[in-house]
């Protein structure tokens, strides 16, 4: 039987396990809150309440020869990823999952500007949260050729889907920039990520490292268009950069400023996905199919 073991069992992480649970594999969640976890135990998953940034409770997990899914996000502020150095740390010899796939961020690569990014292009992040991804995907890259377990890593772009577009900023009044300045970002639809996530355990190899997006890129602007009109709502409004730096909270702020064009050929041709919604129109078409 195939076991699988997701670490941060969120909205991704709940999709990914109920793809395996309908295949009759043994999937074990570890998640913080025992509501959750009880929630989740309803759908058929075993869990194990635990804190990533507490090591104690990290001993004994059921990870050996487990499909370790790590989503699970970092603690916010500074550029070091404690919450992975700590599951490292808790996998002891004789306790190894067989493969890891990691979620990173296409954030990694930091602002390229119009530049088309592969997997090859150089990360250099310029935000925290990236640095902190990228020290993330290092140690469970150095945890890997030590143990000799393959990990792939997933540089993921915006997810978008069913119970993810932007209610709550554009019923909020959140701003966007002006359509004339606003920089290139990339998303992926959740049910194309959920389906990449599947088949880099079936295909990715040691060392693997794929960006995951529809490969269409739009900016900011256009995803919030699109999602006021398919929500019905009033398109946001649109302010100067001057009026951004004023009115945007810095994590927005931070999203907006960076540009990357995205290329996904290589998670297209070494996975062989075939995507469900390979572009913003598509997909948001079918956030209200679920």
């Amino acid at each position: 039987m195939t076991h699988v073991f997701i670490a941060g069992c969120g909205d991704i992480g709940r999709r990914v396990a109920l793809e395996y649970l309908a295949e009759g594999a043994k999937v074990t969640a570890l998640l913080r809150s025992p509501e959750k976890g009880s929630e989740l135990e309803t759908l058929g998953l075993r869990t194990v309440i635990a804190d990533l940034d507490d090591p104690a409770t990290l001993t004994g997990l059921p990870l050996a020869g487990a499909i370790l899914f790590y989503f699970a996000p970092p603690p916010g502020g500074g550029h070091l990823e404690p919450r992975v150095q700590n599951f490292c740390e808790a996998m002891a010899p004789g306790n190894q999952p067989s493969r890891v796939i990691y979620m990173s961020t296409s954030g990694v690569y930091g602002d390229c500007g119009e530049l088309t990014v592969t997997e090859d292009t150089p990360a250099i992040p310029q935000t925290a949260r990236g640095k902190r991804r990228l020290h993330g995907e290092a140690l469970f890259r150095e945890w890997g050729k030590e143990r000799n377990i393959p990990v792939v890593i997933l540089r993921v772009t915006g997810i978008y889907g069913p119970g993810r577009l932007p209610v709550s900023q554009l019923t909020g009044g959140q701003p966007v920039l002006d359509e004339g300045i606003a920089n290139l970002t990339n998303r992926i639809h959740a049910d194309d990520l959920v389906e990449v996530c599947r088949a880099a355990a079936r295909q990715g190899e040691g060392g693997d490292i794929y960006n995951v997006s529809d490969g269409h890129p739009t900016t900011m602007t256009d995803y919030f268009n699109a999602a006021a009109d398919f929500l019905g709502l009033p398109r946001p409004r649109q302010v100067s950069w001057e009026e951004a730096r004023e009115v945007m909270s810095p994590l927005m702020l931070s999203y907006v400023a960076e540009s990357r064009r995205m290329d996904n050929r290589k998670m297209r041709e070494k996975l062989g996905i075939i995507l469900r919604y390979p572009t913003l129109a598509q997909g948001i078409k079918a956030c209200g199919q679920q």
